[in-house]
């Protein structure tokens, strides 16, 4: 079943993939109308904070640890005076939060040091920022600056192979590949879309592939199983129901536990 998908797109050309990914983009706009942010922030440096903490654990962990965070340190000065044994105890539940301490701690010295306190919105500026990097940064952007940005996480690096959009593993390559394909002002809101389908329907063991809005766009039709009962076992989040209709699927044949099934990371 693969193979025969691979093979209706193998003469594709540049154009035909762009159209081909223009067409997959608007109907993930049509299956993930509720796709946003999943990280809670009011302003900026809460967003940058959260997407530093969200490294290698779910936005779900983050968002139960940033609310009593939040209201402890309030400005990049107060991360940059941080007590480090006082904030690790508080970021403990999130991983790694001897390094993650420290990050914060040097961004807000950073941040006192080199803008008095306020987080830049130019990438580059970003970038150089501890515990920034292109992905971080393109958050940031899309989500605090209305700057579009495309945030290349495992789902999109996953996803946007099996949709033959690219043939690459390099995030930074990922990322300007698709730039070419999807238009600006799109872009962040194509992550947050291909994010969501990467975590309620095309997974990375077991795709839902014959419960899936892109089966007839998808040159990896079939990685998953391709029968509606089966594959409406695989749907998850809660608006799985709404997704198996979206693609023809039955939804009686999703489980009710898949409708309350946590998001992967």
């Amino acid at each position: 079943m693969v193979g025969r998908s691979v093979k209706r797109f193998a003469g594709e050309t540049p154009i035909g993939r762009k159209r081909r990914a223009r067409k997959m983009a608007k109907v993930l706009a049509e299956t993930h109308p509720d796709a946003h942010c999943e990280l809670d922030f009011t302003n900026p440096l809460e967003l940058a904070v959260a997407t530093i903490l969200s490294a290698q654990t779910t936005d779900v962990r983050v968002n139960l640890v940033t609310p009593t965070l939040f209201k402890r340190y309030l400005t990049a000065a107060d991360y940059a005076a941080a007590d480090r044994a006082e904030m690790e105890e508080l970021l403990r539940p999130t991983g790694f939060f001897r390094a993650k301490t420290d990050s914060l701690i040097k961004l807000g010295q950073a941040l006192v040091e080199k803008y008095d306190g306020v987080l830049p919105a130019k990438l580059d500026d970003l970038v150089a920022l501890p515990g920034i990097g292109r992905k971080t940064a393109n958050v940031i952007l899309g989500n605090a600056f209305d700057v579009p940005g495309i945030t290349v996480d495992t789902h999109f690096r996953r996803l946007t192979n099996r949709f033959g959009w690219v043939q690459e593993e390099d995030p930074v390559k990922i990322e300007f590949q698709v730039a070419e394909l999807i238009e600006k002002r799109d872009w962040t809101m194509l992550s947050h879309r291909v994010i969501f389908h990467g975590r309620r329907v095309c997974h990375a063991r077991k795709p839902a592939c014959g419960a899936c809005t892109l089966a007839a766009m998808c040159p990896s039709y079939g990685t998953g199983p391709t029968e509606a009962a089966a594959a409406a076992k695989l749907l998850k989040g809660p608006r799985a129901r709404e997704l198996a209709i979206a693609a023809g699927v039955d939804p009686d044949l999703v489980p009710a536990a898949a409708v309350i099934a946590p998001d992967v990371p």
